[in-house]
């Protein structure tokens, strides 16, 4: 038998006292074998007795099962508590993020809030799983989304919810490409071509795309503005993003460097790079010339603001002719404002889209109006009209020059109708499914195939309708075939004061910077505005209102970089955008032991004062 091994005394154990001498056992009588021996010292306390299932019908045979049910109700009750804790701050900053990214967009316009927003974002699904950093991306796109197109309720909420969900979902794609992005060197420059690869694709499918809300629309008054003569909107947000990505560079060094003291003296050698570097992407569209003088002399333009009968809703231009008449008004008050020498003679006189409601080719007393309104102002009128045809059923959304011997023959048709607003995608099955698209939408409104530079009063403008400001291409066509001064004839009068006329008039804005020419916003019921080539707003009119403009534009034909590169810029920084994305699947995949992790960290060593604990199995030595 091994003698079982003397126990140290209380007090020595509890002084931690290893040099304490055990104390000699007490001689102890031989006691007579009972069949249970005493514990000794070495012994492991005795487990308690397990739990036995009894019998159905016996006395507490069942409380041992309702105990273990209770249990597992209360450990799932925890994790869901736990799971709820963590993931909550990340959610609220996701949706913060969105909702910065909207107060950055007209009609709040606090364009410094757009690269913030892109920050929030990359700090929050930086390192994270993709699912889980699309989840987040997903709540980031329906806070920015849902009060941007707040405007589209007049149809319906469930039109606008459905929008805007459908936005934010391909919107969302940015974030675990972010996520991706990060895990390369140098990701503040994948960044910005990861967002303009997810724009590029918004802007194209479904159905045409809608790019609505893009960062670079934020910009159209900021230092960031003349960027756009470099490379358009692709370049401009970009920029943004890159912008956005090296405020969260910077972030992430400061919060490194606060958590020990012995790197506080490397500071600003950490932090200078990034917040240098967004500096000087800010100010950097301050560099760009942006010239404003006539190349072929000036063009003396009056836009008619004729309103409408009511502030928004599907009615809103009231009663078929009574727009047209509205806008006839207007004209003549031009006319009478003139012979009286408070406005300058204009060379062309600009009506909005929708402007009349009914097809002039065949309505006579609406052709006799147009014809009137020419003869009265002396000048050339581009009418927005909605034209019968072709074939049962179809219409098409058209701008048109009339004069005072009637249509001259020169029009463009719209070339990008908005889906479920001017046609029905699926049309059988879905009037069938939602009986009111066969009221409120009885015809489809067909699609032109011509860029919109129409030859008026000795020149070339370029016109676009409604939301095709917003695509790059439909616009930059119009300068290619020699506009000199762009027009964008708008109806915003059933969209109320949610403020889509304030984003759409931020996309003229930098429509003009892009391309080197003064521009026309001409709308229905407002914002109507006179733009420079510089971006400048020469005059501009109020909401739901009557209004006149009038101002001799400077005619230009110089081409900027912008118009040189084309989709080039977008080309090439949606090539670096997915190139990005697949460079982060790969470098996941195939990161040996030891690499920085998901987080972007480097596993640290223990510390000197630290130590590792360590488990000694029990038995004999």
């Amino acid at each position: 038998m091994t003698p079982t091994p003397a126990t140290p005394s209380p007090t020595a154990q509890a002084a931690g006292d290893t040099a304490a001498t055990p104390t000699p056992p007490a001689t102890v009588p031989a006691q007579p074998r009972t069949g249970v021996e005493p514990p000794r010292g070495s012994d492991p306390p005795p487990l308690a007795p397990a739990a036995t299932s009894t019998e159905p019908g016996q006395p507490g045979g069942e409380q041992p099962a309702q105990d273990r049910a209770t249990g597992d109700r209360a450990a799932r009750r925890t994790r869901r508590r736990a799971t709820l804790r963590r993931r909550t701050p990340p959610a609220l900053a996701a949706l913060l993020g969105g909702a910065l990214l909207y107060l950055a967009t007209p009609p709040v316009g606090a364009w410094p809030l757009a690269p913030v927003a892109v920050t929030v974002l990359t700090l929050t699904v930086r390192g994270r799983r993709l699912r889980a950093s699309y989840a987040l991306g997903l709540l980031f796109g329906l806070a920015f989304c849902l009060p941007l197109l707040r405007f589209v309720s007049f149809v319906g909420a469930d039109a606008w919810i459905a929008l805007a969900v459908a936005e934010a979902a391909i919107l969302a794609l940015v974030a675990p490409a972010t996520t991706l992005a990060w895990r390369l060197p140098a990701p503040w420059l994948w960044t910005g071509a990861v967002w303009v690869a997810q724009e590029a694709l918004r802007g194209r499918a479904p159905f045409g795309g809608f790019p609505w809300g893009r960062l670079a629309f934020t910009q159209s008054a900021s230092p960031l503005t003349g960027l756009a003569a470099l490379g358009g909107a692709p370049l401009l947000t970009a920029v943004v993003a890159t912008t956005g990505a090296l405020l969260a560079l910077a972030c992430l060094h400061a919060h490194t460097l606060t958590r020990t003291t012995t790197r506080r003296r490397s500071a600003p050698r950490r932090l200078a790079p990034p917040l240098l570097g967004a500096t000087a992407l800010t100010l950097a569209g301050l560099l760009v010339p942006l010239p404003t003088t006539a190349e072929h002399g000036t063009l003396t333009i009056a836009a008619i603001q004729g309103n409408v009968p009511a502030d928004g809703g599907i009615h809103a231009l009231g009663r078929a002719f009574q727009v047209t008449a509205n806008h006839v008004a207007g004209t003549r008050q031009l006319a009478a404002d003139v012979a009286a020498g408070r406005r300058p003679a204009p060379d062309l006189v600009l009506w909005p889209e929708n402007s009349s409601d009914l097809d002039p080719q065949r309505d006579p007393t609406v052709a006799a109006a147009l014809r009137g309104a020419a003869r009265t102002a002396r000048a050339p009128l581009l009418v927005g009209a909605v034209l019968d045809g072709p074939g049962a059923g179809h219409v098409r959304n058209a701008g048109m020059i009339w004069t005072a011997d009637g249509f001259t023959g020169q029009m463009y048709v719209k070339q990008h109708p908005v889906p479920f607003a001017e046609y029905l995608p699926g049309r059988a099955l879905l009037t069938r499914l939602i009986g009111r698209f066969a009221d409120d939408m009885p015809s489809d409104f067909l699609a032109g195939h011509n860029p919109g530079a129409l030859h008026v009063a000795g020149t070339t403008i370029g016109d676009v309708i409604c939301f095709e400001v917003a695509y790059d291409d439909l616009v930059r066509d119009t300068v290619d075939h020699g506009a000199q001064i762009l027009v964008i004839q708008t109806n915003n009068a059933s969209f109320g004061r949610k403020g889509e006329s304030q984003q759409q008039l931020a996309m003229s804005r930098l429509r003009a910077v892009e391309h080197g020419r003064a521009t026309v916003q001409v709308s229905t019921s407002g914002e109507s505005a006179l733009i420079a080539p510089d971006g400048t707003l020469l005059a501009k009119t109020g909401l739901y209102e009557p209004g006149i403009l009038t101002a001799a534009l400077p005619r230009r034909t110089s081409r900027t970089l912008a118009d040189r590169a084309g989709i080039l810029p977008e080309a090439v920084l949606l090539t670096l955008g997915l190139g990005a994305m697949m460079a982060g699947v790969i470098r996941r995949r195939t990161r040996p032991t030891g690499d920085p992790d998901h987080t972007g960290t480097t596993p640290q060593a223990p510390r000197p004062h630290e130590t590792t604990p360590t488990v000694t199995p029990a038995g004999p030595a």
